[in-house]
């Protein structure tokens, strides 16, 4: 496997961009090694600038649902681009996206489009803050809501992939504002409302962790939470930047049967492009200005490049049987993987939900921070090279999701099969 173009760019961006790159787990730190740079996408596959092609599970970190350059999102892109690359004004597709989201997802009455998940997460602890007069916000070991400095504190995501449970620079006194409980441990919650209930303005929750690697919900876990924020009067935010739009059409809020005050999305509502989105009960977004007293802008929201590309995306999704698909496709993959992993004598554990997995190396059941941590990730650097070499991309850190694409088949689960099983006959034992 060459791959000395990628070499070389990592070298020259060391120079120019913070650890040559622009977001953490792109290093391959965890994995140790270089990262690959990609040149090109089409389909489930990844080609780099060295020519080395790949059957990719990153999918850009879930965005890419329908897969690498979809003709339907590459039309919507280039026709919205031929119109103009950014207004800083309203556009018509911004409405229809809006009107869309808020069908889809009947606990957003109202949505307000950002940039990204880490804008949408900050702006809507903002909004709950100042809905209830509360200061205190509640979050979940291993729950990583994006980067902005109340969410910093025992995040999943990159910061478990490095190691560090905390950032440097975040003020002590933000870090005073924010709880932490146990994912799957209601307990933990309500020990922290029965301390602090009256001043916890927001309970902010993957409902599906996927920042740890795949953590699914105990069942009765979210009605209880969604419980015990009513009881005290305090807000509930569902981050479904990954899963919404990712479970189904809508939020994995749909599927549960629960409504949040407040939802977050970002990646697929976006087809790609950089997005994010924040929406709730009217009576809470009216607050938002210019409706409201609440503060939120940004230049570049609404812009109209992501509009078209997330609006093109949405309209396959909703007429089509893709989800079926989908999740088809993914079962077989993990039941597949399952033989190869016992008959190589590993210890292993697979998290399945739709079209996300996650393969832990740990002899442990995954279902919370704790049991994610168990996970030999020594282990799971040798291996992700091993694949690498063989044309599979997964991600660079055991603590994040792979994902599933419409355009993956079973052909290429099956060649990805026998990667899996070269892989670990090269790695050897644990």
């Amino acid at each position: 496997m060459n791959t000395s173009k990628s070499d070389e760019l990592f070298s020259i961006a060391n120079k120019y961009i913070p650890g040559g790159v622009n977001s953490p787990v792109r290093a391959f730190g965890a994995v140790q090694g270089n990262p690959v740079f990609i040149n090109k996408g089409q389909g489930c596959r990844i080609w780099d600038v060295d020519g080395n092609e790949y059957i990719d599970y990153v999918c850009s970190w879930g965005p890419l649902i329908l897969g690498h350059s979809y003709p339907a999102v590459v039309e919507a892109i280039h026709e919205a681009a031929s119109k103009g690359i950014s207004y800083g004004a309203p556009c018509e597709t911004e409405v229809e996206l809006a009107r869309l989201i808020c069908e889809a997802i009947p606990s957003m009455e109202m949505v307000r489009m950002v940039n990204s998940g880490t804008e949408a997460t900050m702006s809507a602890i903002r909004l709950a803050r100042a809905y209830t007069g509360r200061q205190l916000i509640l979050k979940f070991e291993g729950c990583y809501h994006g980067h902005a400095d109340s969410f910093l504190i025992k995040a999943g995501s990159g910061m478990m992939t490095t190691g560090v449970p905390t950032s440097p620079g975040v003020p002590e006194v933000l870090a005073e504002k924010t709880l932490v409980a146990v994912y799957n441990d209601i307990s933990s919650v309500e020990q922290q409302f029965r301390r602090y209930g009256q001043d916890i303005a927001a309970v902010i929750i993957e409902p599906v962790a996927a920042n740890m690697g795949l953590v699914l919900p105990e069942p009765q876990f979210l009605k209880e939470l969604r419980r015990i924020t009513e009881l005290y009067g305090s807000l509930l935010i569902f981050d479904e930047v990954i899963t919404g739009f990712r479970t189904c059409f809508g939020g994995f809020q749909n599927l549960i049967n629960i409504r949040p005050d407040l939802t977050t999305l970002g990646k697929i509502i976006g087809g790609g492009l950089p997005v994010g989105a924040y929406g709730g009960r009217r009576d809470i977004m009216q607050m938002v200005s210019p409706s409201g007293s609440v503060y939120q802008a940004g230049t570049l929201s609404g812009n109209p490049l992501a509009m078209a590309a997330g609006l093109a995306t949405l309209k396959e999704l909703k007429n089509s049987d893709w989800y079926d698909r989908l999740e088809v496709v993914t079962y077989y993959l993990t039941n597949k993987l399952k033989p190869v992993f016992e008959e190589h004598d590993y210890l292993f554990e697979i998290n399945q939900l739709t079209s996300m997995f996650t393969v832990f190396f740990t002899e442990n059941a995954v279902n919370s921070y704790d049991h994610v941590k168990t996970s030999d990730t020594e282990f799971y650097g040798r291996f992700h090279r091993a694949l690498l070499k063989r044309g599979v991309y997964w991600p660079p850190s055991q603590f994040e999701v792979c994902f599933v694409s419409c355009a993956h088949e079973l052909e290429d689960v099956d060649i990805t099969i026998e990667a899996v099983d070269e892989a670990l006959d090269e790695v050897g034992q644990r």
